[in-house]
């Protein structure tokens, strides 16, 4: 069913003040008054039966329905000016330059399939990729947006999801399984030499489990840490211990039996990966082609 003008209008108004976490100026912005857009928050959450914003005397900041409206809303938006400027690019041309950062796991799980796509619809756009693991404030370091985990993301920014949720697994070798035993329970893990990682911001990453609404969180024991997804798969094919990653970068491996799912009614669901921008800056075109671009290949399930 389309939506009426005046529900498109309540929508705008919302992510106005979602990217501007004020309602001064988000108002502003839009050339409105604070309060007629705060009679507008009120007439959207009453229709929507949800409470959208949390609302101070200092400051405004989505709940998480607002958060996840937001996100799907900023999308949908991103997706019409790519589709317009797409099609003005035809008949123009499409050029220029944008400069991405992104993690090396998305690059090879998103990136790897979509560049030839992306190169071939758009030859004109110079696109420079830095692959880096290391949290880096995109905007001052120059980059037009990053590629990250949904759940990194800082709060300023614009994030568009690019994948559905994540599923996190444990993986190991047969040979190592055969000798030291198949963990039943998370907690099993700490009888185990376990592959340990280190995030892009220096901690040592948790293991996260769930089963249905049991949720259990286990800061494992192995001498071995890294910082690497790609490094850590090839020690646990090797045999030094078990190790949490990805099931998208272990399956090569599962399915020529290198590696198993170790505890496999515990896997683990994480934030999306999602590209990210300031939402101080027009999203670039060549940003936005890229997105439309590996949404094709990896549509949001």
């Amino acid at each position: 069913m389309p939506l009426k003008r005046t529900e498109v209008y309540e929508l705008s108004n919302f992510l106005a003040i979602v990217q501007f976490r004020s309602f001064r100026k988000a108002a502003d912005h839009l050339d409105v008054t604070a309060s007629a857009l705060s009679h507008s928050m009120r007439a959207l959450e009453t229709r929507l039966g949800v409470r959208l914003l949390n609302r101070t005397s200092r400051s405004v900041a989505p709940t998480a329905a607002g958060k996840a409206l937001a996100e799907k809303i900023s999308a949908g938006l991103d997706l019409i000016n790519t589709g317009l400027e797409e099609l003005h690019g035809h008949h123009q041309g499409a050029a220029g330059s944008i400069r991405i950062n992104v993690l090396k796991d998305a690059a090879s799980l998103l990136l790897t399939p979509a560049l030839p796509v992306f190169s071939q619809r758009f030859p004109n756009i110079e696109l420079e990729i830095a692959v880096d693991d290391y949290f880096v404030d995109v905007t001052a370091e120059g980059f037009d947006a990053g590629l990250r985990y949904g759940g990194t993301i800082p709060e300023d920014m614009i994030a568009v999801p690019l994948t559905a949720p994540l599923k996190w697994v444990t993986v190991g070798a047969p040979d190592y399984l055969d000798r030291h035993g198949r963990p039943e329970v998370p907690e099993d893990l700490n009888s185990h030499q376990c592959i340990r990682l280190r995030t892009g911001r220096g901690q040592i990453y948790k293991w996260e489990f769930e089963r249905g609404e049991d949720r259990r969180e286990i800061d494992v024991p192995g001498a071995l840490i890294s910082g690497e997804s790609d490094l850590a798969i090839s020690a646990a094919i090797g045999g030094a211990g078990l190790a949490y990653c990805l099931e998208k970068l272990a399956r090569p491996h599962l399915m020529a039996g290198r590696l198993e799912i170790v505890l496999p009614e515990w896997a683990s669901f994480g934030p999306p990966f999602s590209m990210y921008y300031s939402s101080r800056r027009q999203l670039p075109f060549g940003v936005g082609a890229l997105i439309q671009v590996i949404r094709e290949l990896e549509p949001l399930r």
